[in-house]
């Protein structure tokens, strides 16, 4: 590896410079994360300062990076950001780093679009970033070589620089994939990963696992970063990065900080963890400090003006959370005596009634006058949109509001006349209809919101619990 490298915000020139590049797939499942990870790992190790980000709304995969890379994961998400947003937030986070690593999303043309505007791909060209294939090549041979000149010829606008040769059976096999490349396609093979059960990331109905939960995460994290550091050309990477096109400067996030008047509580332990840092900054600069809650252990709240419990995996600690009964029981009353809260997903989950999983059935806080039962197929998945109701006491009544959602869980035995905040345009949200229960000074969906200049959920939740500290 060479020495630190290039990473100019030019101050005469409208321009910015950041070596980068953006790993893709065929196809979803490839080892996208994996080898990103490893990359992540490897160019740390070697002395790089990377930057970490993915594209799309996406949780699991941006933990593993920031364990990886030491750095928080940004997403870059077409559907919550414009095209001058997403630039700046790029060109923000990266601005202190040698390089910038962005993991794309399911295949390298995928999208919801037809057109193509909101995949892979067009992210690979807003950024100016050359394209490195993860290539699955488990049963294939000479047929990668169709495999990656139909790829170069379906967008000759996206710059496909190089191949990773993934799930490699051994040294025949990589031969043979080598010569197909060499013989067929102008594009280099910079690394062959062959297959290996310690780059093997457990799997789940919500995806990978998330790093805590692998348990000796620096050690895990440590040896696929040796793998895949030795199965790679760094510097031919690295190289690949610094041919970058430099992009214009757009204009930087930073808005003025407000003092920190508040303090929120954020759920954070094995439970709950679905959160984007971009939001996390966001309360900083509202004027919110956050405060640490582990729902397993801790026995009551702090003093606390405002409280957010986000997404993650509660089913997968029902025991645990039903244990403490001090603090579900804590977390009830707060509500009832007016405690401005927001829950997504999973901590909407936590608010019902019970939680019911393989027939398992554990008492949860009892807020929301029902039950959250987990189900063996997703029962909301995919981008979702919604218009904002009169009855939600923070947003715009009548404002549609781009969002995600990814639950296998649904809502039981509601109590009837319950009032909702959210009109559900497209996606499930709690029954088709709507989403975000409104309760006391509570709002609680499945739907997973995004802070944007077009939809600054962080700031309109902490005025709101401003204007209720007041």
């Amino acid at each position: 590896m060479s020495g630190k490298r290039r990473n100019v915000l030019h101050a005469k020139i409208d321009t910015v410079v950041t070596a980068r590049f953006l790993i893709a797939a065929a196809h979803k499942s490839s080892g996208k994360t994996v080898i990103s990870t490893g990359l992540a790992a490897a160019f740390v190790a070697a002395g790089q300062k990377l930057q970490t980000f993915k594209k799309g709304p996406d949780y699991i995969d941006p933990m593993w990076l920031a364990s990886a890379s030491a750095r928080p994961c940004y997403n870059l998400d077409f559907n919550t950001m414009d095209a001058d947003e997403l630039l700046a937030l790029f060109a923000d986070r990266s601005a202190d780093a040698d390089l910038a690593m962005i993991e794309a999303n399911k295949g390298l043309f995928d999208g919801v679009d037809l057109d193509g505007s909101d995949s892979n791909a067009a992210m690979a060209k807003l950024i100016g970033a050359p394209v490195i294939l993860v290539i699955d090549t488990n049963g294939m041979t000479r047929g990668i070589a169709p495999l990656l000149q139909g790829y170069q010829a379906f967008d000759p606008a996206v710059n496909i620089a190089g191949v990773i040769l993934n799930k490699v059976g051994g040294a025949r096999h990589e031969s043979k994939l080598r010569a197909a490349v060499a013989a067929y396609c102008d594009i280099p093979v910079i690394g062959a990963v062959w297959r290996n059960r310690a780059l093997e990331i457990g799997e789940r109905h919500l995806g990978l696992t998330t790093p805590a939960e692998t348990g000796e995460l620096a050690g895990t994290i440590a040896e696929i970063g040796r793998i895949i550091g030795g199965s790679v050309d760094l510097s031919a990477l690295a190289a690949i990065a610094d041919t970058a096109e430099k992009m214009a400067k757009p204009m930087r996030l930073q808005t003025p900080t407000s003092p920190a008047d508040l303090r929120i509580g954020i759920a954070r332990d094995t439970a709950f963890g679905f959160y984007y840092p971009d939001d996390l900054d966001a309360f900083a600069k509202a004027g919110a400090r956050l405060i640490p809650i582990d729902t397993l252990s801790d026995a009551v709240l702090p003093g606390l003006d405002g409280l957010f419990i986000g997404g993650g995996f509660p089913e997968t600690q029902m025991p645990a959370l039903a244990a403490n009964v001090s603090l579900r029981t804590n977390i009830r009353q707060a509500i009832e005596n007016g405690l401005p809260t927001y829950a997504e997903c999973g901590g909407l989950m936590y608010l019902c009634e019970r939680m019911i999983w393989n027939g398992d059935r554990r008492e949860m806080v009892g807020v929301i006058p029902g039950d959250a039962v987990m189900c063996a197929k997703p029962q909301g998945r995919g981008y979702a949109r919604f218009t904002n109701s009169p009855a939600h006491p923070w947003a715009t009544p009548g404002k549609s509001v781009k969002a995600h959602e990814f639950h296998y869980a649904r809502l039981e035995n509601l109590k009837p006349g319950l009032a909702f905040g959210r009109a559900i345009e497209r996606g499930a949200g709690i029954d088709g209809h709507y989403d975000a229960i409104v309760i006391h000074n509570l709002v609680a969906g499945f739907c997973h919101l995004r802070s944007t200049r077009d939809n600054p959920w962080v700031k309109n939740f902490v005025d709101f619990v401003r204007s209720k500290k007041a």
